[in-house]
């Protein structure tokens, strides 16, 4: 059994989990598939132990992390080419207009600091609008968010 399918399989018992996946494939697609799977992390091998011990605790904690390298690739790629959507996905017509400038901020890969700023508004602000977003979504992090924009065509590498 492969990591992509060992993710799933630990994700569909009863007991909550969280998944880190910790490999040397460092392919967009294996990294988008793995968190489509559910993993709460995905990080290279190559991290120093420091680094690992700190991003376990991350994730243990209900955070979401990527390797810093791909999330400066993600981040670059999405500056090329950023969302343009025409409407809204059924799956966001729930939410609010701010909730909605805040999903494709997290989509960008800005954190909730970065957010406040950009938007004008308290850290602690955001924090709720993405715990509404995830209680709204039915969606259990902000990875877990990114992958339903990009799946749902609300963000793209296009446009």
């Amino acid at each position: 059994m492969d990591g992509l399918q060992a993710t799933r399989a630990l994700l569909q018992r009863a007991t909550p989990t969280r998944v880190v996946i910790l490999t040397t494939f460092d392919l967009d697609e294996y990294i988008y598939e793995a968190f489509k799977a559910g993993a709460s992390g995905f990080l290279l091998k190559d991290l120093p132990r420091s680094q690992l011990i700190s991003a376990v605790r991350t994730v243990a904690a209900g955070d979401a992390l990527l390797s810093p390298s791909i999330t400066r690739r993600l981040i670059e790629e999405f500056v090329r080419n950023p969302p343009q959507p025409d409407g809204i996905p059924e799956p966001f017509r729930g939410l609010s207009q701010r909730e909605l400038e805040v999903l494709r901020l997290v989509a960008r890969g800005l954190s909730n600091a970065e957010i406040a700023h950009t938007l004008v508004v308290s850290e602690a602000t955001i924090k709720t609008h993405v715990a509404h977003i995830l209680q709204k979504l039915n969606l259990r992090d902000r990875v877990q968010v990114v992958v339903l924009a990009y799946d749902t065509g609300f963000v793209s590498r296009d446009n």
